[in-house]
């Protein structure tokens, strides 16, 4: 084989990559040891030399394409004064992608107990930070950091939701940022090449059936007729299941209980009413035990469901009389018991489902009349919303209603407010010369 010497110019290269042979070389004039060699996929540019136990090694600096032939000649210059110093050019690059393969084999607990608790105990709460991490991850710490991807954090949100107690979405945010934020450090320290969840984000659940009807509910109160409807639907509810209990017991089921004499048919009519007089969201009353309640100081206490996460501490809610005197009679009912679901399922004893009260609500509004897309949420806002308008102050009905915060109650019931600051600019203008002004004068009436 004829050996090839010229310099290897871009006019040069061209030329090769098109007439040089696969497995044939082409050897630089002014550089020693820089070479062209042809294949399959084109021209790599490379550099031949000894090492200093004088073994012959190769070093390719890449393909011609992807590197022009200045900077071809540019790379081989910077390795023969490697290989002029005594160093071996390709041991230094093995080495360095040895290097770069460890780092991206680093494990996400050797870097969340190293580099970054460095920099979190510079941090404000970096410590919960560490924590968070480490508690919500754990089956992640002995993971390449490279490794994670879309499939690893749609398993752990799923498995973080498929719990007895889930948390909240917004809490499973926050671990999840925090990690987000440990893993742009290590790309940001270069110890990653690139962060493997950058865009990957959580799926938000789907609402539940009662945040559904919160949203869907138009917050807006009862007119009196309506609060009268409701009482007739929930009184003429009662009478139709007596009805079909006294037509049941007629035909053959006389071992069913006698319904006529009973305060209450069922749960429906003392959980719909129960509702009404505190405000309670549905999920808190399908929570409710009788522990929770005190029927002689007329308070029910009790952790709120929907904002557990941020307050997990239990609240206490006063009863009116009317509230108290339907879950006295529920209790001598059921017996008077001391502990227990306040309303249990009647199948199976156990807490009531989520749409359990869907159908019985859409037979009392049928029933008494009320508009077909009344939502069964509106009892809630109907009773922050008379409280608003009798004149309760803001902050008291914010507790009443377990709002996260005061802000809630000002955005939805604020409006009804009764106007007093009309009475004081009203005030005010009296005190002044010629400001007592007549009401028919105000009208404009001499």
């Amino acid at each position: 084989m004829t050996k090839i010497t010229e310099k290897l110019t871009t006019r040069t290269l061209e030329r090769l990559a098109r007439n040089l042979a696969d497995g044939d070389e082409a050897w630089d004039a002014d550089l020693a040891g820089y070479h062209v060699r042809a294949g399959k996929r084109g021209l790599s540019l490379r550099v031949s030399y000894y090492n200093s136990v004088g073994k012959r090694r190769v070093l390719t600096l890449g393909r011609y394409g992807d590197l022009t032939a200045a900077q071809g000649r540019n790379d081989a210059r910077e390795a023969l004064g490697v290989i002029a110093q005594g160093g071996d050019p390709r041991a230094l690059l093995e080495k360095a992608r040895e290097d770069a393969e460890h780092r991206e084999r680093q494990t996400l607990r050797a870097y969340l107990s190293g580099p970054y608790t460095a920099f979190q105990n510079r941090a404000k709460d970096g410590k919960g930070t560490l924590r968070r991490i480490e508690k919500d991850f754990t089956d992640w710490l002995d993971r390449p950091m490279s490794s994670l991807d879309r499939a690893a954090v749609e398993r752990w949100q799923a498995d973080q939701e498929a719990v007895d107690k889930p948390r909240s979405f917004a809490t499973l945010k926050r671990s999840y940022d925090a990690l987000q934020g440990l893993l742009a450090h290590a790309v940001e320290r270069r110890v990653i090449s690139e962060h493997p969840l950058l865009r990957v984000k959580l799926q938000k659940p789907a609402l539940t059936e009662e945040e559904l009807a919160e949203q869907g509910a138009e917050r807006r109160y009862l007119e009196p007729e309506e609060v009268d409807a409701l009482f007739a639907g929930l009184e003429a509810y009662q009478e139709q299941r007596r009805a079909e209990r006294r037509n049941s017991r007629q035909h053959g089921r006389s071992y069913l209980p006698d319904l006529d004499h009973a305060i209450y048919v069922d749960h429906v009519n003392p959980w719909i009413l129960l509702m009404y007089f505190t405000g309670f969201r549905p999920g808190d009353l399908f929570g409710l035990r009788w522990e929770h309640t005190n029927l002689t100081f007329k308070t029910v206490r009790k952790v709120i469901e929907k904002s557990a996460h941020k307050r997990p501490e239990p609240q206490t809610f006063p009863l009116s009389g009317a509230a108290t005197k339907v879950l006295k009679a529920w209790h001598r009912q059921q017996g008077e018991p001391k502990s227990g679901l306040v309303f249990p399922s009647p199948v199976n004893g156990r807490r009531l489902s989520q749409t359990a009260m869907q159908r019985p609500w859409a037979t009392v509004r049928k029933l008494g009349g009320l508009p077909e897309g009344l939502q069964l949420y509106a009892l809630r806002h109907n009773f922050a919303s008379q409280l608003v308008m009798a004149g309760a102050d803001l902050l008291a009905v914010s507790r009443l209603m377990a709002h996260s915060s005061i802000e809630t109650t000002i955005k939805f019931y604020a409006h009804l407010s009764p106007d007093h600051t009309r009475d004081l600019v009203e005030a005010f203008a009296r005190k002044a010369p010629g400001g007592d002004v007549g009401e028919a004068e105000e009208r404009g009436v001499v």
